[in-house]
C-alpha cells in the first residue's frame, strides 16, 4: 500500500459506481474502461470501479480495468457479507494494487433496516473486515450515514473496524447532511479518541444535498482526513456528490490556507469532464464550477475591461490550468483533414485514422451549414459521434411540416437492426410529430421526464444541443444530441435514449435480441 507525506490528500473517484447510480447515468462497459483509463493517466489515486456484486457486467468491468490499471490503485465496493467480500476481491484481484471497500449502515435508520442490534451490528463489521484483510492488505471500510449515528456507537465501529484490520476508515455523509464545521470536527475528534486511529488513513464522502460537498470535504481535510472520495462534473445520485475537479483546483488554487497537494494532473480535467458528460448523458451546467461553459467567460463591461488589462482581475487560475487552450484555429469549410484532427488534439480528443475519416464527413457536412465552426461545435460533434456507436437504431431520413396552418407533420425514415422502416405521423408541433414517429416504428411506452433544449454557440446557425430523459418501469435513461436542425436533434436524441434503454433491457433480461416495430412504411 502506498504511502503518502502528511499533506499530501489521495483522491478517491468513485465516477464508475456512486456516479453511475445516478438515474439514466449508466454506461457500457467500454465506456467504463476509457473513463478508467483516463482517470488513472490523469493521477488519480484509487479507482472505485465498481460493485462487482450487483450483475455480471459490473463484475466484468471492474476484474477488465484492474487487470489494465497502471498506477491507480483499484476498488470494489462490496456489502458487509462473504459472499459480497469475496466476489469484489475476485473482480480486483489482478490490480496491481487491489482494495475492497465494505461497507454498513450504522445510523439508527440504517440499523433498522437488516433488524440489528448495536452488539450484532458490531459482530457483523469485526467478521466482515476480518474476512476482506485476510484476502486483501488493502481495506476501506464504511460506516454509511455516519453523520447521523451516534457518537458512542460511531466510535466504537470505528474502533472495532481498525482492530479487524481495515487501513482506510471513510466516514461518508450520505444524505448531504452535515455542515463544514461539524465535517472537520467529526474527523478531528475520531482520530483523537479512536485507540488505533493513527495507524489508519481517514476518508471523508460528501453528497450535495445542501450545496456543501465539496465545502464539507475541504473541512474534513482540515480537520484530518487525507482522503477524499469524488467524481467527475460531481455525478452521483440525488444532486451528486463532491467534484473532483472543485477540490483538486481548490487545493491548488488556495494552497496558501489549505497547505495540501494532489497526485492530479489539472491539464485534464476539462477531457475528462467533457468526455463523462459525453457517456453519462449528464451535461455539465454552463455556471458549473472549474469545467462549465461560462467557468471562463466574461461578459460584464467592466469584468471585459479588467481582464484587458489583467487576467488576474477576474481569474483566480488559468484556463490551461484545467486543459482550456485559447482558439489558435479557425475552423471552416476550407480545413482539411490535419487541421482538424490538431483542434481536436487541442479539445483532448484523439482520434485513429479511421474515427478521423469518420468525423470529417460529418464535420464537412457541419461546414455546409454554418459560416464558422467553433471549439463547442466540435465537441458537440464528437459526443454525438461517441453517442452513436453500436446503436440497434439509427436516424436515416427526417422530414416536417410545420406552421400556424397546420397539422404538424412528420416524415421519418429509421434503420432498426439494419433495415429501414418509415412512416408517417402527426403531434402537437413538429417535435411532438416526429416523436410519435419514432414510437410508430418502435412501439415503447416510456414516460419522458425531460426534454431540454440549448445552444451550443452564438447565432441564428448555431447548432442545437437537446437533451431527453425517459423512464420505463424503473429504468431511467438519458440520451442528447447536437445539430443545426433543433428537430432532428431532437429525434437523435430521443433515439439515443431509446438505444440505452434497449440495453438496459437486456441486461435486466427482459428483452431480446430482436426489436419489435410496427411495419408502417
Amino acid at each position: 500500500m502506498t504511502t503518502f507525506p502528511d499533506n499530501r490528500v489521495v483522491i478517491f473517484d468513485t465516477t464508475l459506481r456512486d456516479g453511475e447510480q445516478s438515474p439514466g447515468a449508466t454506461m457500457t462497459h467500454a465506456e467504463k474502461l476509457e473513463i478508467a483509463a483516463m482517470l488513472d493517466d490523469m493521477g488519480v489515486d484509487v479507482i472505485e470501479a465498481g460493485f462487482p456484486i450487483a450483475s455480471d457486467g459490473d463484475f466484468a468491468a471492474v476484474s477488465e480495468i484492474a487487470k489494465n490499471a497502471q498506477t491507480a490503485t483499484i476498488c470494489g465496493l462490496a456489502r458487509a457479507n462473504f459472499k459480497d467480500i469475496d466476489r469484489c476481491w475476485e473482480a480486483v484481484k489482478h490490480a496491481k494494487s487491489p482494495r475492497i471497500h465494505t461497507f454498513i449502515g450504522t445510523s439508527p435508520l440504517h440499523r433498522a433496516i437488516p433488524n440489528l442490534t448495536r452488539d450484532e451490528m458490531a459482530d457483523k463489521i469485526h467478521e466482515t473486515v476480518t474476512h476482506a484483510r485476510n484476502l486483501c492488505d488493502n481495506v476501506q471500510w464504511s460506516p454509511m450515514d455516519a453523520t447521523r449515528t451516534e457518537w458512542d456507537y460511531l466510535a466504537r465501529t470505528v474502533e472495532i473496524a481498525i482492530r479487524a484490520g481495515a487501513t482506510t476508515i471513510n466516514i461518508p455523509d450520505t444524505v448531504g447532511y452535515t455542515a463544514p464545521n461539524e465535517s472537520a470536527e467529526l474527523i478531528r475528534r475520531l482520530i483523537a479518541e479512536v485507540p488505533g486511529a493513527e495507524d489508519v488513513i481517514f476518508a471523508t464522502h460528501c453528497h450535495n444535498d445542501l450545496g456543501m460537498a465539496t465545502a464539507n470535504s475541504l473541512a474534513a481535510v482540515e480537520g484530518g482526513a487525507r482522503q477524499i472520495e469524488c467524481t467527475i462534473n460531481g455525478l452521483g445520485e440525488r444532486a451528486g456528490n463532491t467534484a473532483l475537479e472543485e477540490v483538486v483546483m481548490a487545493l491548488k488554487v488556495r494552497h496558501d490556507i489549505m497547505p495540501f497537494t494532489t497526485g492530479v494532473d489539472s491539464r485534464k480535467l476539462m477531457a475528462i469532464s467533457r468526455r463523462v458528460a459525453s457517456v453519462s448523458g449528464f451535461a455539465v451546467q454552463f455556471n458549473k464550477a472549474i469545467v462549465g461553459k461560462n467557468a471562463f467567460a466574461h461578459e460584464s463591461g467592466i469584468h471585459q475591461d479588467g481582464m484587458l488589462k489583467n487576467a488576474e482581475t477576474f481569474e483566480i487560475m488559468r484556463p490551461e490550468d484545467v486543459g482550456l487552450t485559447e482558439t489558435s484555429l479557425v475552423m471552416g469549410k476550407h480545413s482539411g483533414r490535419a487541421a482538424l484532427k490538431s483542434k481536436l488534439a487541442e479539445l483532448g480528443y484523439e482520434v485513429e485514422a479511421n474515427q478521423l475519416a469518420d468525423v470529417f464527413v460529418r464535420f464537412k457536412t457541419l461546414a455546409d451549414q454554418k459560416k464558422e465552426i467553433f471549439d463547442d461545435d466540435l465537441i458537440a460533434l464528437m459526443q454525438d459521434e461517441e453517442r452513436s456507436g453500436e446503436d440497434r437504431i439509427k436516424v436515416e431520413r427526417l422530414r416536417v411540416v410545420c406552421g400556424t396552418d397546420g397539422p404538424q407533420e412528420a416524415e421519418l425514415t429509421l434503420t432498426i437492426d439494419g433495415e429501414a422502416k418509415s412512416s408517417t405521423a402527426t403531434g402537437d408541433g413538429p417535435v411532438d410529430a416526429a416523436f410519435n414517429a419514432v414510437k410508430a416504428l418502435v412501439p415503447h411506452d416510456v414516460v419522458l421526464q425531460l426534454y431540454q433544449v440549448s445552444a451550443v454557440t452564438e447565432g441564428t446557425d448555431a447548432q442545437a444541443t437537446v437533451s431527453v430523459r425517459m423512464e420505463e418501469d424503473g429504468r431511467i435513461v438519458s440520451g442528447a444530441s447536437a445539430d443545426t436542425d433543433t428537430v432532428v436533434a431532437s429525434v437523435r436524441a430521443y433515439v439515443n435514449a431509446l438505444n440505452r434503454l434497449l440495453v438496459r433491457r437486456e441486461k435486466a433480461g427482459t428483452d431480446t435480441r430482436e426489436i419489435s416495430y410496427k411495419d408502417v412504411g
